[in-house]
């Protein structure tokens, strides 16, 4: 009966220590680490984690929705979890699926915080929907052309590094990038 944590930030710029620190100290004997979005349903660690975990185990999560987005993947995942004989704690959740209440309130849980997303997806679509109404545009503005052709007579001199280029220039690395594989098709 191990406790096998998972933790997962949806960046690479995140951090995981606070999490990590809380399983460490929840008695996890192995940490599955991830920096991968929700979203994304083929995360490797967490299926190694899973792969790791042995019946009468417990995967031990710092949040529910470390594990995912939607109520309808936590509740796949539980179940997933339940067949294998396996338990589910998440610790800032407080739930524990060892007992009845337990899974009660995970399944609660589940729905509230699928509730909490769709109700901030709404307020920003919202929000979008009346800085249009006002005449704003949202996104990235427009490339300046100029800015591109002069950063690619940079690039083509080969006098300048990119981080010259992107500094004198103010044209992103990926932008510079992208224009040059456009180059390359066009040839």
């Amino acid at each position: 009966m191990a406790l096998i944590g998972y933790s997962r930030v949806s960046t690479s710029e995140q951090n995981l220590d606070l999490q990590t620190d809380a399983l460490k100290q929840k008695g996890c004997i192995k940490i599955f680490e991830e920096k991968d979005s929700g979203k994304n349903d083929d995360r490797i660690e967490l299926a190694k984690a899973l792969e790791y975990l042995r019946e009468g185990d417990s995967l031990v999560v710092y949040k529910l929705d470390r594990l995912a987005r939607s109520t309808k993947k936590l509740i796949e995942l539980s179940e997933v979890l339940e067949d294998r004989s396996i338990e589910l704690i998440s610790i800032r959740d407080n739930i524990d699926t060892t007992t009845a209440v337990g899974r009660a309130m995970f399944r609660m849980l589940a729905v509230i915080a699928e509730l909490e997303r769709d109700i901030i997806s709404e307020r920003t679509l919202a929000g979008l929907a009346a800085a249009r109404a006002r005449g704003r545009k949202g996104g990235r503005p427009p490339l300046d052309d100029k800015k591109v052709k002069q950063a690619l007579k940079l690039y083509d001199s080969k006098e300048y590094s990119l981080k010259e280029i992107v500094d004198l220039t103010g044209v992103s690395k990926p932008t510079l990038y992208r224009e040059l594989e456009k180059r390359k098709v066009i040839s």
